[in-house]
């Protein structure tokens, strides 16, 4: 019995209790458009100006996507909690759950689930755990601004089921290695559908990345790898029998390889980052993929990936009252390989992100923004100005149009009010 109630009380004094903290905000955004956009969240997430729709009328063609709209909702409130001090002998825990409401379905607002991860160490140990949903280690690192897309597509944008772990290789430098789970942001592939089955049924996505870090100055460099398997059957035309379906072991692999850098001095804050992205509709981009070749006789399909050239960089001065702006520039650069151009029954060969027109080729993004912070309480004025070309006529063999461009223009004004507890 005494050696009982020895043991319950060793095993008592190896368990510290956890700290709970409470957080959130409510958040207000009021904006306005000078055309109709591609967006999410009532539009608050804006992605991308819409193409010219030409109508005719009795006084002519005119544009029907041209014109004012607004809107003014609380929908991006959040709340959260902290959990932190936990200890199990020398193993430390601290986790986050967060959620805000979103539009999943119609038209009210339901809360839903944005981070839920642990974080594990331990004493004199240079590793440490990242287990749940949070950030992608290529997302983290956003610019400049109070917009409720922090960036996309010119920044990536994604939060992942994962596994993390950092680990400290002396004190400027740390190596971090993903495994990641596709959930939120989903590819488009065959029949225009957008499945995270092409991904369950595939590897799970990796990334590897280095980060230098000093007082004033941070860099990062990765990797970001993805196998995905969109198709996994396709009906057997080359066999003489009813409905013959044939296994398809084929994967798709992508590497997008990014650089991050960051200076920080007193109330001055600048950032870069840019992104050679493959298939990177993961990450938010204005990205796709495609068929280069089918073998008939193995049902095996070569993949080829669009390649997109995303960057960015925003500046930051102020406390009290501050002085805020991103430049962003996306560019699609092609297919790695040719398209296939015969011998392919299944329909469409290329598909490409559907969150905005997929004629668009290239883009820019300038927003200035100012921000008064008064205690918990911010009031922000931001202007949007995006630019997008838009191309037509046909696709050539890498996907990318033949025909005469045009770059349509979007002026968006934000008022966000803000106040944090």
């Amino acid at each position: 019995m005494a050696l009982l109630l020895t043991g319950t009380i060793a095993f008592a004094q190896e368990e510290t209790p956890s700290k709970f903290k409470l957080y959130g905000f409510i958040r207000n955004y009021l904006t306005a458009d000078s055309r109709a956009v591609n967006g999410g969240t009532e539009d608050l997430y804006f992605y991308m100006p819409k193409g010219r729709d030409f109508k005719n009328s009795a006084n002519g063609s005119f544009d029907a996507n041209d014109g004012f709209n607004w809107r003014f909702v609380s929908l991006t409130t959040r709340l959260g909690l902290d959990v932190s001090g936990y200890k199990w002998g020398t193993m430390g825990i601290s986790g986050k759950v967060e959620a805000d409401f979103y539009y999943l379905s119609g038209s009210v607002p339901t809360l839903r689930l944005r981070q839920a991860f642990m974080k594990l160490n331990w004493d004199n140990s240079p590793v440490a755990l990242t287990i749940g949903q949070s950030w992608h280690p290529m997302a983290a690192d956003m610019p400049h601004m109070n917009n409720l897309e922090t960036g996309a597509p010119f920044n990536p944008f994604n939060r992942s089921p994962q596994l993390t772990a950092d680990i400290r290789l002396g004190e400027k430098f740390t190596l971090t290695a993903s495994l990641l789970y596709l959930n939120h942001y989903l590819p488009t592939g065959p029949g225009n559908v957008k499945s995270k089955d092409y991904y369950k049924y595939g590897l799970p996505e990796a990334y590897l990345g280095i980060t230098y870090k000093t007082a004033s100055f941070t860099g990062k460099v990765g990797v970001d790898m993805v196998n995905m398997r969109p198709y996994r059957t396709v009906q057997a035309y080359w066999i003489n029998t009813p409905d013959a379906q044939a296994q398809v072991k084929s994967l798709l692999t992508t590497f997008s390889p990014f650089v991050f850098l960051q200076y920080t001095k007193g109330m001055f804050q600048l950032r870069a980052k840019s992104i050679l992205a493959q298939a990177g509709e993961h990450l938010n981009l204005l990205s796709g993929y495609g068929v280069a070749a089918f073998d008939t006789s193995s049902a095996s399909i070569t993949y080829t990936p669009m390649q997109d050239w995303a960057s960015f960089v925003s500046f930051q001065y102020g406390k009290k009252f501050q002085v805020m702006a991103m430049l962003g520039y996306m560019k699609q650069l092609g297919t790695t390989k040719d398209l296939i151009a015969s011998g392919w029954p299944y329909g469409d060969s290329l598909w490409i992100n559907t969150a905005a027109d997929t004629h668009i080729q290239q883009a820019f993004r300038a927003t200035p923004t100012v921000a008064w912070n008064l205690g918990k309480f911010t009031l922000s004025l931001e202007y949007n100005l995006t630019a997008a070309e838009f191309g037509s006529g046909d696709r050539n063999a890498r996907g990318m149009f033949t025909g005469t461009k045009d770059w349509v223009v979007n002026h968006r004004f934000i008022c966000m009010t803000k106040f944090n507890f």
